[in-house]
């Protein structure tokens, strides 16, 4: 059965960055790590910028988000801590679905780089954009000396912000960089499919570590 994703990044420069990790660490990541189906929770930091937050969750399947459990500390019924945290920070993206390819891979623990990729597509291309995708972009980029996986996911639930989301865990960010990376993500059919990419958004993230 395909593994479900909890993705979430923020914007933390209206917030304490202090308060806003030990919100995370101490009461978020242990709330959800407590719900039947979360297999493990990473987080992230940009790599250029140390204001992104990014944390991702590997999930048994996405029926976890439609959990009593979940819905319990999900939503509207956040905890007081987290409805203020989440008012201060920004929201960049919150991101929820089914694993397309592999389809049954978790985020290895080892992992010290996170590049994510996430857009919409344009309706008319769409069928050709996973051909691609599947066939082409993601096999080429996972082969790269550095990635350690690489995973599509498609959006389910409700409040569908983009359809598509792939992450690769990287040994370091500056995998993303390198010369294989560049030659394996700049193909002739992946020029034809950039102007059919709509709102698209790429991160690129080093492994969290918490001070003290």
């Amino acid at each position: 059965m395909a593994k479900g994703l909890l993705f979430a990044s923020f914007d933390t420069s209206p917030a304490q960055e202090d308060e806003f990790n030990d919100w995370y660490d101490t009461e978020h990541v242990p709330e959800r790590m407590r719900v039947p189906g979360f297999i493990n929770a990473q987080r992230w930091i940009g790599d250029e910028n140390p204001k992104i937050a990014v944390a991702t969750y590997d999930l048994e399947t996405h029926a976890v988000m439609d959990s009593p459990p979940y819905q319990a500390i999900g939503g509207a019924n956040g905890s007081v801590w987290t409805k203020r945290i989440t008012a201060i920070a920004k929201r960049i993206l919150r991101f929820e679905g089914t694993q397309i390819v592999p389809g049954d891979v978790t985020g290895p623990a080892e992992a010290n780089g996170l590049l994510v990729a996430s857009m919409n597509v344009d309706p008319a291309a769409e069928a050709e954009f996973n051909e691609w995708y599947n066939k082409e972009h993601l096999p080429q980029l996972a082969a790269v000396p550095g990635v350690l996986t690489a995973r599509r996911f498609q959006a389910a639930g409700a409040g569908v912000e983009k359809k598509y989301l792939a992450l690769y865990h990287l040994t370091s960010p500056d995998v993303s960089r390198s010369d294989p990376w560049a030659k394996a993500a700049n193909t002739p059919w992946t020029e034809k499919m950039r102007p059919h990419f709509r709102e698209p958004l790429v991160l690129r993230c080093k492994k969290y570590v918490r001070k003290g």
